[in-house]
């Protein structure tokens, strides 16, 4: 068995359009140095948007710098008033959503600079925050249909033409240490000025824009609690003064980082824990698992100081909103032992109430109500991490966030002492009325989002059409075949049409059982776990039953009879304690008997006898169980390019070449059926519009009177 996918995860962005690769270091203590990207031969060919647009995405692409979806670039920029003609300011500034390293020019708002400002006049008070919000839109240049953020005022105020707010995990650690000004005094003397914590909105943009003008030595400000601001009249200057300001910081705290990487980690431990907490947080929607097991989760979880900072909360706003304020932590020794399970649903539970008390302690009457209470993230000593969450996307970007939250922690150590953002700063943000209207405004979850589809046979064309329509739903697939080079012009294929880090392939021989078990798996540890078997491997073959020898016998049952059969007891095995969807992709010849293919046609009877059978067996379990009969799917079928086309052509004495056109003219409906058709079906039987549906037997065929199941 051997398993294929593409660069590592945290290589890939959502949007992923010639982004270069993140950056980040997993070589235990140490924080890498951010690299100066920047090229003037590049810079110099752009207009001034369109190098704020470069600059933001040299920023964004390195994950030393900024976090995914954190921080926000600006440019003052000047411009022609659309209505009067006359040269106006123009704020350039990330908007709402997206991430810097893969946005693009629409990823920023436009408003009149003049507009934003003079929005002071009409400033009453912090307790009038959102409703500045409400008015940013009227301030919008250029009808930009793009929203603008909440750190819009921040950038408006700095008397600088181009500003970076960014969330490098260096100086997020600065900015969560108890003393955090002196070690930003320490760290950069004059240089940077240093602001106390306060929630993002216009009155910390009119106190931080007061500041710089007071202090116009000053090359940067760090946020308590929250992150960092330079800037610069170029957009070079601003690029190159984040990239020191940041390298001083992981300089700072690279000195202080003298321990040898601790911890060797515990993958099958990880797993059982994958196993166990993975139903019980997918009681409201399924969720899927993001494993970290890089040498600096390592040795973070292998020390128990550093594992109590973690139980004291995340260390600023970007952190909880994607991982929650704080982990789960649990003990290997539970996990390894007899009542693994019992351990951790009582864990979980006893995180729900802390979590529930939390929200009863801090909500206010017109607070949003309660939002699932499962943890985000675990974290295991001496054993590794997860992250949890209801797409794979979210899951990737827990994890990264999990990795950011672990070096602040580190970094926030060697500085001095951690220090947690205050609870309730944490759930004013988390359930501030602009975050719960920026979740409303998501679209509805795909219907295959949370789900995981393990698929054998995935090289032959139906294989491949039911995983493309799976992922076109955001599910996730596990691809295998025993053709490891068509299997992976699959995967590639499916890779470049889809999210790349949706797809994973393993070769394996259904017909071997420690192969399935591997590929079984490997899927839980790419996923989570599986939630539907598409049992697709096929053979065939044509001989009079004289002609018939063991072998054929033996090979034809070995792929259609206990290819199905290990599969589907893996399946049963991942499965029970969630339920799942299995489908097999059966044949009309396991209804309706053909001459020469005994072989054949008993070995498909005998998969949809076992379909039946495991529909009575996995009921109780949740697990649906049903077959999908195709019949002549000739379309880049792999089986019918060989000798079982030259063989069905001769027992019908036609020419190869006129098979297809009479087997669409045998069917009811005279009309050929194609890999995608049988997929629909599949997926239809894998999904929730079939979930009262198991036992059942859906013919795709084109009407084949002798295969009528009644």
């Amino acid at each position: 068995m051997s398993l294929s996918q593409d660069a590592p995860i945290a290589d890939q962005r959502e949007a992923d359009a010639g982004v270069a690769p993140a950056q980040r270091s997993e070589s235990g203590i140490k924080l890498p140095r951010p690299r100066n990207l920047w090229d003037d031969d590049i810079a110099r060919n752009l207009g001034e948007a369109d190098c704020l647009l470069y600059r933001s995405n040299l920023l964004g692409s390195d994950l030393s710098v900024t976090n995914f979806g954190g921080g926000n670039t600006s440019a003052k920029l000047e411009d022609l008033d659309p209505l009067t003609g006359a040269p106006v300011a123009v704020l350039w500034v990330k908007g709402s959503g997206g991430d810097l390293g893969s946005m693009q020019r629409d990823g920023f708002a436009t408003l009149y600079l003049d507009r934003v400002r003079a929005l002071e006049t009409l400033y009453q008070g912090r307790d009038a925050e959102d409703d500045m919000v409400g008015l940013l839109p009227h301030c919008t240049f250029g009808l930009n249909p793009r929203p603008a953020s909440i750190d819009t005022p921040l950038h408006a105020f700095i008397p600088y033409r181009h500003v970076d707010h960014l969330h490098p995990d260096a100086v997020v650690a600065i900015a969560a240490t108890h003393q955090s000004r002196e070690v930003t005094q320490q760290v950069y003397g004059d240089e940077v000025g240093w602001i106390g914590w306060q929630r993002p909105g216009f009155d910390l943009g009119l106190r931080i824009g007061e500041l710089v003008r007071a202090h116009p030595h000053w090359r940067g400000l760090v946020l308590e609690g929250h992150g960092l601001f330079c800037w610069g009249e170029t957009s070079r200057a601003c690029y190159d003064t984040s990239i020191v300001l940041i390298s001083r910081a992981v300089d700072a705290i690279n000195t202080g980082l003298t321990e040898p990487a601790k911890g060797r980690g515990n993958p099958a431990l990880l797993t059982r824990a994958t196993t166990l907490l993975r139903p019980l947080l997918s009681i409201v929607r399924h969720k899927l698992c993001e494993r970290l097991t890089g040498a600096d989760v390592i040795d973070f979880v292998a020390r128990p100081d550093y594992l109590a900072d973690a139980a004291l909360g995340a260390p600023c706003p970007d952190h909880f909103l994607r991982t929650k304020p704080w982990p789960l932590i649990l003990d290997p020794e539970p996990l390894a032992g007899a009542e693994a399970e019992t351990y951790v649903r009582e864990a979980v539970e006893a995180y729900r109430r802390r979590y529930s008390a939390y929200y009863e302690r801090c909500r206010a009457a017109d607070s949003p109500a309660l939002r699932d209470p499962d943890p985000v993230v675990v974290l295991i000593r001496d054993t590794g991490a997860l992250a949890f969450a209801p797409d794979r996307t979210a899951a990737r970007i827990a994890g990264e966030y999990v990795r950011n939250t672990l070096t602040v922690i580190r970094g926030a150590r060697a500085l001095g002492q951690y220090q947690a953002l205050d609870e309730r700063e944490a759930f004013a943000i988390e359930y501030w009325a602009l975050e719960e209207a920026k979740l409303r405004r998501q679209p509805p979850a795909k219907a295959f989002a949370g789900k995981v589809a393990y698929i054998t046979g995935a090289a032959g064309a139906i294989g491949r059409a039911v995983a493309a329509q799976i992922l076109a739903q955001d599910g996730c697939v596990m691809l295998t075949d025993i053709a490891e080079g068509r299997l992976e012009e699959v995967r590639r294929n499916l890779s470049e049409r889809f999210k790349p880090d949706l797809v994973r392939a393993c070769v394996a021989d259904v017909g071997d059982e420690a192969a399935i078990a591997a590929s079984f798996a490997a899927c839980t540890e790419a996923f989570g776990g599986v939630d539907i078997l598409v049992a697709n491997a096929g053979t065939a073959c044509a001989a009079p039953i004289t002609e018939t020898s063991l072998e054929l016998w033996q090979d034809s049952f070995r792929v259609l009879s206990e290819g199905y059969f290990l599969p589907s007891r893996e399946a049963f095995r991942a499965m029970k304690a969630l339920g799942g969807a299995i489908v097999f992709v059966v044949s009309k010849n396991a209804l309706a008997a053909s001459a020469e293919t005994a072989a054949y046609s008993s070995a498909k009877a005998a998969e949809l006898h076992l379909a039946r059978c495991l529909a009575v067996e996995g009921a109780p379990f949740g697990i649906r169980v049903n077959v999908v009969n195709p019949d002549a799917v000739l379309q880049g079928s792999t089986i019918w390019s060989g000798e079982w086309r030259a063989q069905r052509a001769a027992a019908y004495n036609l020419p190869v070449d006129e098979l297809e056109e009479f087997y669409r003219k045998r069917s009811l409906l005279k009309r050929s059926v194609l890999p995608e058709d049988v997929a629909e079906a599949v997926v239809f039987l894998a999904g929730e519009r079939a979930s009262k549906s198991t036992g059942n037997i859906l013919n795709v065929d084109a009407g084949h009177a002798p295969s009528f199941t009644r």
